[in-house]
């Protein structure tokens, strides 16, 4: 029973029941201050893609309002983050609830990161390799840029990853994130709040 087949999940669940005792008190003071910021619902539930492309809806704490036009459509994610959300952003405490989903099976603590399930059919057939593992709370590719670098970048670095995954990379991609996460480093894209969408591989 090599590590990405067994002890990986392992780590997984030791690792993460840890991170969620240590973290409790800013989850649910992060709960609490969120719930009355919006007035409602403090999570963010969003269907994506997983292992082998199961779909599963991955956890997070809110930060942009839930405003409209007038035709009924969510504004863009500039017009709707709020300052507070922009703050949990940067600090990544938006990905807290996420320990849940690893808890849960459907995430690993490394793995490429789950994107919208709208791209499945976008991938050509090497970028879809990235579901022949877990998605990750953090990844190769969020070390080496985050949000900050090009999709043909970020899907390289992502099978990369599946290729090469072993204790010690993660160990190096989970101690790298911390320190991004500290300097607040590769949170979104040049003049965009997040991530542009991925519209395929010209």
């Amino acid at each position: 029973m090599n590590y990405p087949h067994f002890w990986k999940r392992i780590l997984d669940v030791i690792l993460a029941s840890l991170m969620l005792l240590i973290l409790l008190p800013f989850f649910l003071t992060l709960l609490v201050l969120l719930a009355l910021h919006f007035k409602g619902n403090p999570f963010f539930f969003q269907d994506r893609p997983g292992r082998n492309a199961a779909l599963f809806k991955i956890m997070k704490f809110k930060t942009m309002a839930d405003s409209k036009n007038q035709f009924g459509d969510l504004l863009s994610d500039e017009l709707r983050i709020t300052n507070f959300g922009k703050m949990v952003r940067k600090t990544s405490l938006d990905e807290i609830p996420q320990l849940i989903n690893v808890l849960k099976g459907e995430m690993s603590l490394v793995g490429p990161r789950p994107l919208l399930k709208e791209y499945l059919t976008l991938y050509n057939s090497t970028q879809a390799k990235r579901h022949q593992v877990r998605p990750g709370v953090t990844g190769w590719a969020q070390i080496n840029g985050r949000n900050a670098i090009t999709w043909e970048k970020k899907f390289e670095y992502d099978i990369w990853y599946v290729q090469h995954v072993s204790l010690g990379l993660d160990l190096k991609i989970l101690f790298q994130t911390l320190w991004n996460v500290f300097r607040g480093k590769g949170v979104s894209q040049h003049g965009h709040v997040t991530v542009g969408k991925f519209t395929g591989t010209k």
